[in-house]
């Protein structure tokens, strides 16, 4: 059974994404605000990439124990956990791409929505 939620607002999940994130020492955190993007499928993406699967895995663990506690929501949908590589966490208005670093060098997800407003943090590299 799933606690009451807390602050299912999506900048406040985002905040907390990014969070967890920069805790976890991951690379190039960018979000992409898609609300005023015609037939986007979300209001952001956020996107990170770590250098190795296990630090991938860690961010994936990390980013949903924050979201869980500060903000008490689980994931619509979660993929791409089994291999690592690239996996989405799906909090519906908020949808995170962890990436290994040739995974996304490769897909350019940013490249996708260039029209999407742009934000980058601050990671500790």
């Amino acid at each position: 059974m799933c606690a009451k939620i807390i602050n299912d607002d999506s900048g406040f999940i985002l905040k907390q994404a990014v969070a967890a994130m920069q805790d976890k020492k991951a690379k190039q955190i960018i979000s992409l605000d898609l609300s005023n993007i015609p037939n986007a499928v979300t209001k952001y993406f956020l996107i990170c990439h770590a250098p190795s699967k296990v630090q991938v895995d860690a961010i994936y663990d990390n980013v949903v124990e924050i979201v869980w506690e500060q903000c008490g929501v689980k994931p619509f949908n979660r993929e791409g956990h089994e291999n690592s590589e690239w996996i989405l966490i799906d909090y519906f208005d908020v949808v995170i791409h962890v990436f290994l670093e040739d995974i996304r060098t490769f897909y350019q997800l940013e490249d996708l929505w260039a029209d999407a407003l742009k934000k980058e943090y601050k990671s500790d590299d």
